[in-house]
């Protein structure tokens, strides 16, 4: 798979988030390539090939908690193992509201907890709190 130098890596099995995240991003001006792991395992995969063959770190990560194959809190604990990745903004978007997950995912390292908004609208304003947090060059 040919990476393109600056990308924001996405873990999340809706393809509807996904388009609304990408649509979310262009919004606020954020017109970075994403690429897309479709569930827990694959994500995880990916971590440690970016370590084996020197894959430049993405830009901000965003990662659901409810996936197939490896939950969130799995990846999420798998990414802050890497030095490499250490640095890297990582957002939890996800439905759930319950505190334990949100204080799972900031003990984890994630640098926001984003709820997944019911609303078109709010769907797009959460584009500006995801560019907040994108390493800048």
């Amino acid at each position: 798979m040919g990476l393109p130098s600056q990308y924001i890596l996405v873990v999340e099995d809706n393809p509807a988030d996904v388009s609304l995240l990408k649509q979310a991003l262009l919004e606020h001006g954020v017109d970075t390539e994403m690429v897309v792991m479709t569930d827990g395992e694959k994500a995880m995969k990916f971590v440690d090939r970016s370590r084996a063959e020197t894959i430049n770190a993405p830009k901000l990560i965003i990662l659901d908690l409810n996936l197939p194959k490896r939950n969130g809190r799995e990846v999420l604990e798998h990414i802050r193992a890497q030095n490499a990745w250490s640095g890297v903004p990582l957002a939890v978007l996800s439905s759930s509201a319950a505190v334990r997950d949100r204080e799972d995912a900031a003990r984890l390292g994630a640098s926001q907890y984003i709820r997944k908004p019911l609303d078109l609208d709010e769907f797009i304003a959460i584009g500006s709190a995801l560019k907040s947090l994108l390493v800048e060059e």
